[in-house]
């Protein structure tokens, strides 16, 4: 059975696939982009625990 562990990310609008990208490099896949509080947005991330 798989686990996972998950990750909420701020994202910076004019940043956002440099953030990703690095993220993914950590082995993290993106979930869902959701607009939070102000209208920011948040990555939510998730990977398969070791």
């Amino acid at each position: 059975m798989k686990k996972w562990e998950y990750a909420t990310v701020p994202l910076i609008v004019h940043a956002t696939k440099q953030i990703l990208d690095q993220w993914g490099e950590d082995g993290w896949e993106l979930v869902q982009v959701l607009s939070g509080d102000g209208g920011n947005l948040v990555a939510y991330l998730k990977r398969e625990k070791a």
